[in-house]
């Protein structure tokens, strides 16, 4: 039996801001986000358009989750270096 998948992902949005979650589906959750529906935080119009940049798998929604919390907790420049240290080019969406 295959153990279910759990991502975390990041979506960069039209404010210049990053909005990190976690998800078992990361297209079907950036489409509700999208659609304006799920976080609150995405549900801003200014927000929009979004872009997802990052997703990485892992094999327990703990694990997910986790990664979720250290990238929300960290300061914008360490955000900004952890997208570059998995060469993410955010600056195109600028």
């Amino acid at each position: 039996m295959e153990n279910k998948a759990y991502y975390f992902y990041v979506l960069y949005c039209a404010d210049n801001t990053f909005y990190g979650g976690y998800s078992d589906d990361v297209l079907k959750r950036f489409e509700t986000h999208e659609a304006g529906k799920g976080a609150k935080y995405t549900q801003v119009k200014s927000r929009h358009p979004l872009h997802l940049i990052y997703s990485q798998r892992f094999d327990s929604k703990s694990e997910a989750m986790k990664a979720e919390y250290q990238f929300k907790h960290q300061s914008r420049l360490a955000k900004e270096h952890f997208l570059n240290d998995h060469q993410i080019n955010w600056q195109k969406y600028q």
